[in-house]
């Protein structure tokens, strides 16, 4: 199994939109065409061990020698290229993909992780040799930060070497961000950039709420370098930081997992049961207080990136009569899902959905269950943005799915259902989206550790954490807020509700000892050859979803939840068994190696004390150090050294 990038990086000659737009058609009808043929050939596809992995975006950023201001280094396209060059002990683990940015590079597990638990020894290792061969191959005054966003980007002079934002020319036609910042290195990005702006007809428009400080005007309005354009002035709202490029999105940093399900229904399980947990992660995780130097009142870049690549015209946006266009579509192409796919998910879908219906047919007819077909045709709403002109020559017969990839890798959603590639081993997946990128290795892995053992679970004990579709919505919202994880409250499945049998007593009884105390009354020492444990689970995709004709509770989706906090909801109540008491009674079932569970349960217990604010998130404790900054003027930062 490899570990995918942000998009499907063909190579060739990209077509600009109004070329995009004749053959955008063209793209969606064979796209459906190879999704059919795919879903016939791998519907049916076991995998019987699990495999995972991470994806990780670092920052490169330079640190002058005389003024130690930092700014982002724009060195990521030779980097790449001397890193592929240059063969190491280290690099023979890692996998090094380009991302949206110069100042960018992507590093993922060359080898996917698998057995469970002992693979959690190795997932902080892998992130720090991968940290290290960076390094090792960065000019002397250049570091690589995992940040989800640098502060000062699109402030002055915020990049090495330095460029200037060309307002009236380019792809992006930012006041603030250069295309010099996009990669160089492939014609995805500028593409992507360029055909974004020109098919929503405009500029794409990012309001952020300000923090108000002290010294935060009262309304805040700023005034735009480039007088001419008009289009600033109108889209930017008053006591908003205003954004105005899809660098200031896909120019920040995240961390993604993706897991492999045994088949395709454990899959639809999976990203159902993940999507309500997308808000929760994402205000546990939350990285992103500032922006071109001011201190924002969202903690996450999430509402960055929405809007960032929202390509939508007017009249998809509802804001002019559907004339031109076919469908008002509520969303930007990255937002939170939209659908539940699995069989108990169906009462829960109270979105009105907006799918293309002659593609419904089209898969109906092709023997796509209504579910999955509704899918496939909502994803097909949307035009192809980047396309490259020799994809269009492939033989019509020939095994392909490029222009299924075309339409799938640019609905960037809160969780991504993927099919097996082609001609490969690799089965039914899931990945995980929504996850901000933290400063340290011990944090990522923890998140990663936390979000791998929370699907084990799910599937181990049957869980059923669904509810309407609406509150995920409105919990993505809530999540973006600065201190969520403290201050806000969230919808989630009540407690009696959480298995699909719905009578979890007895797993509320063993997980209540876990609930204030990480200490385990048994692990298992698998270091002793007389050890009779079944540890079948540690090698299989084991659960009963794919099989299972068990029934679950007939409630309805209205009486299925109520508003904790996301304390409550990670480390329980009274009434609710909380995600990491169930965790640690799955790793204890499961047993392994002594060092292996103090090193889970350490992961662990970073999650825990973030929820209970004993820690602090990335976000408040970075919001803290601007504050204290001698650079800060109680409104924004114009150096950071």
């Amino acid at each position: 199994m490899t570990i995918p990038n942000m998009g499907l990086l063909t190579i060739g000659s990209p077509l600009d939109w109004p070329e995009t737009k004749k053959v955008a058609l063209f793209i969606r009808e064979q796209g459906i065409k190879q999704f059919l043929s795919l879903y016939h050939k791998l519907n049916s596809r076991m995998k019987h061990t699990l495999k995972w992995g991470d994806e990780i975006e670092y920052t490169l950023v330079r640190i002058d020698p005389s003024t130690h201001a930092a700014q982002l280094y724009l060195g990521a396209s030779e980097l790449l290229k001397l890193m592929n060059e240059k063969k190491s002990d280290i690099s023979d683990e890692i996998t090094w993909q380009p991302e949206y940015a110069e100042y960018m590079i992507e590093g993922v597990p060359r080898i996917p992780f698998g057995r469970l638990l002992d693979a959690f020894n190795t997932v902080e290792c892998n992130m720090k040799k991968r940290r290290l061969d960076l390094v090792a191959n960065l000019p002397e005054d250049c570091i690589a930060l995992t940040i989800s966003a640098f502060p000062r980007l699109g402030c002055d002079d915020f990049c090495y070497p330095v460029a200037k934002p060309t307002p009236d020319s380019g792809a992006s036609r930012s006041l603030f961000f250069p295309d010099a910042a996009i990669t160089q290195g492939h014609p995805r990005f500028k593409t992507l950039t360029r055909n974004i702006r020109e098919r929503r007809g405009a500029k794409v428009a990012i309001n952020v709420p300000i923090y108000r400080d002290t010294c935060t005007p009262q309304p805040f309005i700023e005034n735009f370098p480039n007088q001419n354009d008009p289009t600033s002035t109108s889209a930017a709202l008053p006591n908003h930081v205003y954004l105005d490029a899809m660098g200031f999105g896909m120019g920040c940093s995240c961390l993604q997992i993706t897991f492999q399900a045994c088949c395709i229904d454990e899959a639809r399980i999976l990203y159902d049961q993940l999507a309500t947990i997308c808000p929760i992660v994402m205000a546990l995780s939350a990285a992103t207080p500032a922006i071109r130097g001011y201190l924002l009142d969202w903690d996450c870049r999430w509402g960055i990136i929405s809007a960032s690549v929202d390509d939508r015209t007017e009249e998809e946006r509802g804001i002019k009569p559907l004339c031109n266009d076919q469908f008002v579509i509520p969303k930007s192409r990255f937002a939170s899902v939209s659908f539940y796919l699995s069989p108990m998910g169906a009462k829960f879908n109270d979105i009105p959905l907006v799918y293309n219906k002659d593609y419904y047919n089209t898969l109906i007819e092709g023997g796509v269950d209504h579910t999955l077909a509704l899918h496939v045709a909502h994803l097909f709403i949307r035009d192809p943005i980047s396309v490259f002109s020799e994809s269009l020559n492939c033989p019509e017969n020939e095994e392909t799915v490029e222009h299924f990839e075309t339409i799938q890798s640019t609905n960037w959603q809160s969780m991504r259902f993927k099919p097996p590639p082609l001609n490969s081993s690799i089965g039914w997946r899931v990945e995980f989206r929504p996850t901000e990128l933290q400063l340290t290795d011990f944090e990522n892995a923890a998140f990663v550790t936390f979000i791998l053992l929370l699907s084990r679970t799910i599937l181990k004990f049957n869980l059923n954490l669904l509810i309407p579709l609406s509150k995920v919505d409105e919990n993505i919202a809530t999540a973006l807020k600065r201190d969520a994880v403290l201050n806000e409250k969230f919808y989630f499945k009540q407690g009696h509700l959480i298995t699909t049998d719905g009578t979890p007593v007895d797993l509320a009884k063993s997980c209540s000892k876990f609930k204030f105390n990480r200490t385990y009354s048994t692990q298992y020492d698998l270091s002793d050859s007389n050890c009779t444990i079944c540890r079948d689970e540690q090698y299989v995709n084991a659960s009963s979803s794919c099989n299972s004709t068990s029934s679950f509770a007939e409630v309805n989706p209205d009486d299925s939840y109520m508003l904790m906090s996301v304390n409550e909801i990670i480390n329980g109540t009274s009434t609710f068994p909380g995600l990491l008491p169930l965790i640690r009674h799955y790793v204890q079932e499961t047993g392994g190696h002594l060092e292996t569970i103090d090193l889970i349960n350490s992961y662990l217990d970073l999650i825990q004390k973030r929820a209970s604010g004993e820690l602090m998130t990335t976000a408040k404790w970075m919001r803290s150090r601007i504050m204290k900054h001698p650079d800060y003027k109680m409104i924004r930062v114009y150096l950071l050294k």
